[in-house]
């Protein structure tokens, strides 16, 4: 099979799907990857560094689409000229949403493409190494805490000086899915003082373990769904949780949200007037904002102020983090790829649990049934 990575056409995207180490994996398990013209740049990886592992450098971009058996981006195709360009009966693997694109979802199944999302990737023991989602959330996590440091104008660790004590910021994380936990992990070693909430109590040992106070809602609602992941909690128990965390955002510097429910808008867990009961100077950052974010007022890909509290809606985390997201990424999506085409074969297997779960439309079919159900109310 031939690979083919487009340059990303997302203007603040500067991760690629594969470096130099993995194109000579994929080679070595009969692949052939194309690569276009200057991809590698925003993750510092230059023409020369791919051509020298044996890829080639197509400089055409239809020449590259119409050449390869299966397209591999960062971010779903932008615009419809990108779907044009992809070859009838081809596949696409990328960070899908099929439930949240679903006009792109048609289009790209009425071509009876194969498209894989990054996205449905179960997880599994077996996929752990594919699982892109965790360790791109693993850096939203850690960057999360950086960016909020740099929004609060404050030390964050226990300072004594000859002119008195400064206190330690206080964090409040939102979630300890694998982005809460890496930020609970980064604040502690900042030296600030961090608490966290989770719906799971399940995850309480874990954020203890890490230093942190865990916050929980005394109730029979759990909050665990499938595959570990949180689900939609009862209106009691919403009510409990919206007044339990008020008083603690309220004393908070830096609030990380981290919340999402796969396939649905992120739950709004911070209203307005939780937010105007914060401290001037005090910051949130919205990690769900991809999906409109926890925040009540969090606006998507912007950094506002709301009376005097700072709200950083930025989305593509990661993507700041490019050579380390990239190197991750690049592993991940070569083990899907020997996984799903074992021997660069174009053969699947549809009873594999890692093929099956992570296609959302396959041979003129939406396979996908969240997305499947979704569209019937289009």
């Amino acid at each position: 099979m031939v690979i083919g990575i487009p340059k990303e056409i997302i203007n603040d995207e500067k991760r690629i799907g594969v470096t130099p180490n993995t194109v000579k994996e994929l080679i070595e398990n009969s692949f052939r990857v194309l690569i276009e013209t200057d991809a590698g740049l925003g993750s510092f990886i230059s023409n020369e560094s791919y051509q020298s592992a044996g890829a080639k450098i197509i400089s055409i971009k239809r020449e590259l689409y119409d050449s390869s058996d299966i397209i591999v981006k960062v971010n779903p195709p932008g615009s419809s000229e990108e779907v044009d360009l992809l070859k009838n009966e081809s596949a696409i693997l990328s960070f899908m949403q099929p439930t949240k694109e679903l006009q792109l979802v048609q289009s790209i199944n009425n071509k009876k493409i194969s498209g894989f999302s990054l996205h449905l990737i179960p997880r599994t023991t077996l996929a752990q190494k594919m699982d892109a989602l965790s360790s791109q959330t693993n850096i939203a996590g850690y960057r999360a805490v950086l960016m909020g440091a740099m929004h609060i104008k404050k030390y964050m660790p226990l300072l004594m000086t000859a002119a008195g004590t400064i206190q330690p910021a206080k964090v409040l994380v939102i979630g300890a899915g694998v982005a809460g936990l890496q930020a609970i992990a980064t604040a502690k070693r900042l030296g600030a003082q961090v608490e966290a909430f989770d719906v799971r109590p399940i995850v309480k040992e874990q954020v203890e373990s890490l230093g942190a106070k865990f916050i929980e809602v005394e109730s029979d609602d759990d909050g665990v769904g499938e595959g570990g992941y949180a689900k939609e909690t009862s209106e009691e128990y919403k009510k409990k949780q919206s007044e339990l965390m008020a008083l603690h955002l309220s004393k908070a510097d830096i609030v990380i949200t981290t919340a999402l429910i796969p396939g649905r808008p992120a739950p709004k867990l911070i209203t307005d007037d939780m937010v105007d009961s914060m401290k001037p100077g005090s910051a949130i950052i919205d990690l769900a904002s991809e999906n409109g974010g926890n925040c009540t007022l969090t606006k998507p890909d912007e950094v506002i102020n709301h009376n005097r509290v700072v709200i950083d809606g930025t989305s593509n985390i990661p993507s700041e983090m490019s050579i380390d997201a990239t190197q991750v990424l690049s592993k991940n999506i070569q083990s899907f790829l020997i996984h799903v085409f074992p021997d660069g074969e174009n053969n699947l297997n549809l009873e594999d649990q890692i093929t099956a779960d992570s296609l959302y439309c396959y041979n003129g079919e939406i396979t996908h049934q969240m997305t499947k159900d979704a569209l019937k109310g289009v």
